[in-house]
């Protein structure tokens, strides 16, 4: 039903935009691999995935139509619902889920939080003919500035983790090395949790 939204960002953390298009504002998921795309650019394009449940009307937002494709994909497998697919896009760029996908690394899929073995092979087997031809290699950057900890935590805390543990796993990570991007130390987290 929508294909993208173009406007001012109004508000964004790396669990959610809400972009103002006109007179109206719009309240949008993202995950953490859209959120470093965007940057610190106060407009940007973001695809969308609208999402229609009994209880709420969803928007998904990606940064690039290869993403938003990979997205559909993984809601398509039995068992994987939108905020698990987020949560995969969250941990891993769509160049490596992709990879992941086509090697068959059951492991590397494993690593994410909610994703156990029977449902990691469930989504290679049903989705190895449908990704990689044509996948492109997405620069990311990273946003400036020292609030990584805290947008890291409330990226974290959005998906549904507990405040607490994950203050504990960003405290343990940050410890060990202190120079790590917003997704960098939200992909170690969600490794740890």
């Amino acid at each position: 039903m929508y294909e993208f939204i173009e406007g001012e960002i109004i508000d964004k953390s790396p669990a959610h935009l809400v972009v103002k298009a006109g007179p109206l504002a719009y309240f949008i998921h993202i995950s953490v691999y859209t959120y470093t795309q965007i940057g610190n650019s106060s407009a940007h394009r973001i695809y969308l995935h609208f999402i229609v449940r009994e209880d709420a009307q969803l928007l998904y937002g990606f940064s690039t139509l290869s993403e938003r494709e990979l997205f559909r994909a993984l809601i398509s497998v039995s068992g994987v619902g939108a905020n698990t697919a987020r949560l995969i896009l969250s941990s891993m760029t769509p160049d490596e889920m992709t990879q992941s996908i086509l090697w068959g690394n059951v492991a590397s899929l494993q690593a994410i939080k909610g994703i156990g073995a029977k449902s990691a092979q469930r989504i290679i087997v049903d989705l190895k003919d449908k990704v990689g031809k044509g996948a492109d290699i997405d620069q990311l950057f990273t946003p400036e500035g020292n609030t990584d900890r805290e947008e890291a935590l409330s990226a974290l805390v959005a998906l549904g983790f507990p405040r607490k543990v994950v203050e504990k796993s960003l405290n343990k990570i940050i410890a060990q090395k202190n120079d790590l991007s917003v997704e960098e130390i939200v992909k170690a987290a969600l490794k740890m949790m």
